[in-house]
């Protein structure tokens, strides 16, 4: 071991002293969180209760651990280098015009006595109310009470009572919301979220019809995409879900067919289309419209569901692309098409539920010998189109949000009406979902901006038992909320916002509860720009020589280029009205081939179409008496000579 160390050393010797190590950030952990801190983290009922300290501490005391390199140094020069000495500040700054005794005070606030200043940080936050004598009388008893319980002076203040009891009910779900940050790069609102179960890779799809992969380990402060696709042209990404080996990923668009992708962003296949001229969905070999939702299986890594517009909800095998495992038709009060707006599996996988655009929710059993047949039927679940579903993890409970802004919480045992309804949820979006925490206490869901509001787009979260809404979020005061999720690993919370031109996905988490993450990218700086860097850009002369570097023409271009050529536009040949191209012999030497050469050799004259046909027949009698040339000498053995009566004058007379 020794020897292959002394060579290592040896080796390593030869080399500069900065090769081969990576560039770690110089910016404290602090400062880098500070940056990504949220200025107002919640509003509504219990919201103004969840504030964090950070919202709650004077602007003061917020800019002590950012400040400049200079002011450190000053104010290590004025008091003893303690690293305790940086909470002191933050207590002591109301008795400073008492500190006439120089240093030896400061000296002695180093040791034990931090009670006291903790003490009367409250009493500063109770001096905003009443005037100042009551706060200085009860600096003494709460010198003497903090000890023990504090709770009865606390009661007589009132109010404050009640938003601090608050907080604490709102502190118990240690929702992580103090941090923030967007991963950007899309230009239209973000309508598809999914997370890989490890937490590694996020995938957003968008109105703008691309995807991006987003890698938290291999991605730095910068939050850039590593790959971006584009599954179909021109059609909305309306679905993202991950394999439950999270090897493969089920992306669903507009389009009529749902495509696989590897974990890379590789294309691995996409589903067969059906035939839009079949009336029976049953005996299509795919969907024919366009899809609204699609879910992985949660246990079988083959299988998957998507539903349609056509009015069906199918179940693939990715091994097989050109055939369907199973034909949904959902059971509607009048024969006719109706589309299915979303479809989700339970945790098992036992169980699929959809919503019918109708507004009925249907829930299908996967037991031997199923059909169309819904186990559970809901009619008039909601009064328009349902945009998300989603079961709990005991099967208990199904939770659905619809367009016409409520939120219901179903028991799946007793269906006939809902548990609660939550109203004045604003929803614009087809691909507003639900969800529940890691632990299944609170669900969450967002809304979207309406025109005359003031709120912006919420996150909102409600307690499961209780049925009361918790605390709303604020994500961004002018684009809509439409995907939300919440990692069970990583404790962070995302949610996907945009309008008609933005749209980005906000990362919530928390640097004391959260985990890898968004922890793991904000603190890798970006690498620093080298001069060995330096590429210059190559000239290519002749872009166009290969197919590869040839730029796909446009649809318009290949329609134009396709009328141009008369083989595939089947355009009739035009006359010809000048000189002959293209193999064809032009009309100043005559339209067929035969005039061309019978005029070559000389044996057919331009005057013949200037001149009378009764004369230019009549010029040949004389020459054909004298000198027969075809038919008169062939019959001049055998015809006699013909014989003309001679015409009387009597019957000239007459």
């Amino acid at each position: 071991m020794e020897d292959e160390a002394e060579i290592y050393k040896g080796i390593r010797a030869q080399f500069p002293i900065s090769f081969g190590k990576q560039s770690k950030s110089q910016t404290p952990l602090e400062l880098i969180h500070n940056a990504t801190r949220r200025t107002t983290t919640t509003t509504a009922p219990a919201a103004g209760t969840t504030t964090p300290a950070v919202d709650g501490e004077p602007s003061s005391s917020k800019g002590i651990p950012s400040l400049s390199s200079s002011s450190k140094a000053w104010l290590d020069s004025v008091k003893n280098p303690n690293p305790r000495n940086k909470d002191l500040p933050i207590g002591p700054t109301r008795p400073a015009p008492d500190s006439g005794q120089g240093n030896e005070d400061e000296g002695e606030m180093i040791g034990p006595p931090r009670p006291p200043p903790v003490a009367e940080e409250e009493d500063e936050d109770g001096m905003i109310g009443p005037p100042r004598p009551p706060p200085i009388a009860e600096e003494e008893d709460e010198g003497v009470l903090m000890i023990g319980p504090p709770r009865p002076s606390m009661a007589s203040a009132g109010s404050d009572t009640e938003d601090e009891s608050d907080a604490e009910e709102a502190d118990q779900y240690r929702l992580p919301l103090s941090n923030e940050i967007v991963l950007k790069g899309h230009s239209k609102v973000v309508s598809a979220l999914a997370i890989d179960h490890s937490g590694s890779r996020v995938l957003s799809g968008s109105y703008d019809y691309t995807v991006r992969m987003y890698d938290f380990q291999g991605m730095n402060a910068r939050l850039e995409s590593f790959r971006q696709l584009e599954p179909f042209e021109g059609h909305q990404v309306r679905s993202l879900s991950w394999s439950p080996t999270a090897d493969r990923f089920l992306c669903v668009t507009g389009s009529a067919q749902a495509k696989i992708y590897d974990r890379d962003g590789l294309t691995l296949g996409e589903f067969m289309k059906g035939d839009m001229y079949i009336r029976d969905l049953k005996n299509t070999k795919g969907h024919i419209c366009g899809l609204t939702c699609g879910e992985w299986h949660p246990k079988t890594k083959e299988t998957v569901l998507t539903s349609s517009e056509d009015g069906s909800l199918r179940i693939w095998d990715v091994n097989d692309f050109k055939s369907q495992k199973q034909v949904i038709k959902p059971k509607l009060a009048r024969p006719g098409r109706v589309p299915v707006t979303t479809c989700a599996w339970d945790r098992e996988g036992k169980c699929i539920a959809g919503g019918i655009g109708d507004g009925s929710m249907q829930i299908w059993n996967l037991k031997p010998g199923w059909g169309s047949q819904p186990d559970i039927y809901v009619a008039q679940c909601h009064s328009d189109d349902i945009t998300g579903l989603k079961f709990s993890s005991d099967g208990r409970i199904l939770l659905s949000r619809s367009f016409d802004g409520s939120l219901k919480v179903w028991d799946l045992r007793k269906m006939k009406e809902s548990l609660r309804m939550f109203e004045d949820l604003p929803n614009n979006y087809a691909q507003t979902n639900i969800v529940f925490s890691p632990d299944e206490q609170l669900f969450l869901t967002g809304t979207s901006v309406e025109r005359d509001s003031t709120t912006g787009g919420l996150l909102c979260f409600y307690d499961r038992t209780k049925l009361d809404l918790v605390s709303s979020v604020g994500i961004s005061p002018t684009c809509s909320v439409v995907q939300c999720a919440w990692h069970p690993k990583l404790n962070q919370i995302f949610a996907t916002a945009g309008d008609k031109k933005q749209g980005g996905t906000h990362v919530l988490y928390d640097p004391s509860l959260s985990e890898r993450g968004a922890l793991v990218c904000v603190a890798r700086a970006p690498r620093k720009k080298s001069i060995d860097d330096f590429q210059p850009q190559p000239f290519v002369h002749n872009p166009h020589a290969l197919p590869l570097f040839r730029d796909q023409p446009s649809r318009k271009r290949q329609r134009e280029k396709v009328l141009k050529d008369p083989l595939k536009s089947h355009k009739p040949e035009i006359p010809m009205t000048g000189p002959g191209h293209g193999g064809r012999v032009g009309t100043t030497k005559g339209s067929l081939l035969t005039q061309y050469l019978l005029k070559q050799g000389g044996m057919i004259k331009e005057t013949w179409m200037d001149e009378d046909p009764r004369e230019a027949i009549l010029k040949y009698a004389d020459v054909a008496a004298k000198d027969p040339k075809f038919i008169a000498p062939a019959y001049s053995q055998t015809q006699p000579e013909p014989v003309f009566a001679k015409s009387d004058s009597e019957d000239d007379e007459k």
